[in-house]
């Protein structure tokens, strides 16, 4: 493989790689308003002579769906990545040294313009020569604007590959294992007029003990939750990120928010979870006689990697051709589109990007350099991989 990572190296243009990310960085495109970003992307991509799809996928911006096919049948290797920002004020990209900045720097425009350019370099070398690359970009990814519907609904349409990778900026070790994530929200509320606090009602319910109980409720449960071992050391948890109750100090509020997550290994069913937090949240009510509202919305189910899938054997041997080593196994910190199409059609996903940060700031950044190891290490897995015979997809 020595010449064909040579040849690889000659392919891959960081000059390209680089306008590419800055474009797709430009552009404003948080959760719900990627059509922009999605229409540029589009347009590269025809402009670099791609036929392009654009499925809706339930949305009104449509996503982007390109193939490289090679001369023969073989695997589909899937390079999927979002193009939707979090809802923080924009900032525009910039490059600072060897670091790209600006919003979706990091999560993800730079890692799937990496993607891009190993498709353009396996292109331009005519190296594939048997089975196909799979492009796919969508919006609605980041929660809690979205949860993955446009993308989720691609898998279900049947735009998967026998294999997926995903350019997230995470470079350090191989996730092998990920908890499923819900976003949760309650208002607890009471009936009368907000009023002074010394002319509160005695027999209307304080929604502030309310929401205090259930955080209490929440401490609890947390406590337990840390004291289960899952695989890798990885354990569930809740989290409370808001509590918000009354206007000024002194007046007797009519409603009291709190906003958080709730994550769960493997084998735990986001069903389960939400019934044991609704019941938590039923318990305060009772106790207080405070009115309660719940949302409870699953961000992404839990994450499963097949380590013996010839996929991850393809990964770490190109990546060790690369860039020297290959990577431990660890666990998924976060939650993003391969915890779906492992869910959905369990079809192994690779989480592996460029070495960046900031992500879910407005202090995004990107090291450059690594784009070029990242479209490297793509473009010679799918050399690996997609010659080789598909796998069935399970449903």
């Amino acid at each position: 493989m020595s010449s064909i990572v040579s040849d690889l190296r000659s392919l891959v243009q960081p000059g390209r790689l680089l306008a590419l990310a800055r474009r797709l960085v430009s552009i404003p495109s948080p959760t719900g308003q990627a059509g922009a970003v999605l229409d540029a992307l589009a347009a590269y991509l025809e402009a670099e002579g791609f036929t392009v799809d654009r499925p809706a996928a339930g949305h009104l911006a449509p996503a982007v769906v390109v193939r490289l096919v090679g001369d023969s049948p073989g695997r589909t290797l899937q390079w999927n990545g979002h193009l939707d920002t979090v809802h923080l004020p924009f900032v525009a990209d910039r490059v600072e040294g060897n670091l790209l900045r600006g919003s979706g720097a990091s999560d993800m425009k730079a890692g799937l313009a990496a993607a891009v350019e190993a498709m353009l370099a396996l292109r331009d070398g005519n190296l594939l020569t048997a089975g196909s690359v799979l492009l796919t970009a969508h919006d609605l990814h980041e929660a809690p604007w979205g949860g993955g519907q446009q993308f989720d609904q691609m898998i279900l349409d049947g735009i998967v590959g026998d294999a997926v990778m995903i350019p997230e900026p995470l470079s350090g070790h191989l996730p092998s294992v990920g908890r499923g994530q819900a976003c949760w929200k309650v208002r607890f509320h009471r009936s009368g007029p907000p009023v002074h606090e010394v002319m509160r009602p005695r027999d209307e319910p304080s929604v502030i003990s309310a929401g205090a109980r259930l955080v209490m409720e929440l401490d609890r449960l947390e406590a337990g939750l840390q004291a289960i071992t899952g695989p890798l050391g990885l354990a569930p948890s809740v989290f409370v990120g808001r509590f918000s109750a009354g206007e000024i100090y002194n007046q007797f509020p009519q409603e009291c928010e709190l906003e958080g997550t709730r994550r769960w290994l493997p084998g735990t069913t986001c069903a389960e979870v939400e019934q044991e937090f609704r019941s938590l949240v039923k318990a305060c009510r009772e106790a207080t006689g405070a009115s309660a509202d719940v949302d409870f919305r699953q961000v992404r189910d839990a994450f499963f990697l097949d380590t013996e899938h010839p996929v991850v054997a393809d990964f770490q041997a190109s990546l060790a051709e690369v860039a020297g080593a290959r990577l431990e196994l660890g666990v998924k910190p976060f939650v993003d589109d391969g915890n779906s199409v492992w869910g959905l059609k369990q079809v192994p996903a690779i989480t592996h990007g460029p070495r960046a940060g900031g992500q879910h700031t407005t202090e995004e950044w990107v090291d450059i350099n690594d784009l070029t190891r990242v479209a490297l290490v793509y473009a010679l897995t799918a050399l690996r991989f997609c010659p080789g015979v598909p796998h069935a997809h399970r449903s």
